[in-house]
């Protein structure tokens, strides 16, 4: 009877601890990330608001869209934050300094949202937030994979993942803009 009792036991524990494992879903507000100017961003200033992740590249077919998110983040600004990510693991698209990517986004776009330091988006290497981003097993909701330059992730307002655009979305898109104007 004993060991029936123990292996109960031991199963049981061994059941939860597998569960807990696989659904270890983690806060998005707890990753850390350096912004272009050195300073840490910290995603928690942006609690109540929903967030657009979004990996960039000043040499891209896509670099037009620095216009769009400009125009989405200054429409949408007291329910939306925009936070530019440069990424050169797409075609080498991203190639200068930190300094330079700032230079090229202010001049050539008025970007005014907040941009982060240079990050890898997929790979071995892959930012802790990126990992949050395309991990089910992270963000609770479903995985992806970056697939070029552009890519846009909404988080709402209590930091749950809300859907995935792919670079051909335009960032004024209804798709996008509809789930910004839910509350």
């Amino acid at each position: 009877m004993k060991k029936i009792i123990w292996s109960i036991l031991f199963l049981s524990f061994f059941s939860t601890s597998a569960q807990n494992s696989t659904t270890t879903n983690s806060s998005i507000y707890d990753i850390k990330i350096e912004g272009i100017d050195g300073e840490i961003i910290d995603l928690h200033q942006y609690k109540g608001k929903k967030i657009m992740f979004v990996n960039v590249a000043s040499e891209c077919g896509f670099t037009y869209q620095y216009d769009g998110l400009q125009e989405l983040y200054d429409k949408y600004k007291e329910q939306l934050v925009v936070i530019g990510l440069p990424c050169n693991q797409f075609g080498g698209q991203e190639p200068g300094s930190t300094q330079e990517i700032q230079t090229f986004c202010r001049l050539n776009y008025g970007v005014n949202f907040p941009l982060t330091e240079k990050i890898k988006v997929k790979g071995k290497q892959q930012h802790e937030l990126y990992q949050w981003l395309t991990m089910k097993q992270k963000n609770g909701k479903r995985n992806s994979s970056v697939k070029w330059n552009f890519q846009k992730y909404l988080i709402d307002e209590n930091g749950a993942l809300m859907d995935v655009f792919y670079s051909m979305t335009k960032p004024m898109s209804a798709k996008i803009t509809k789930l910004i104007e839910l509350h």
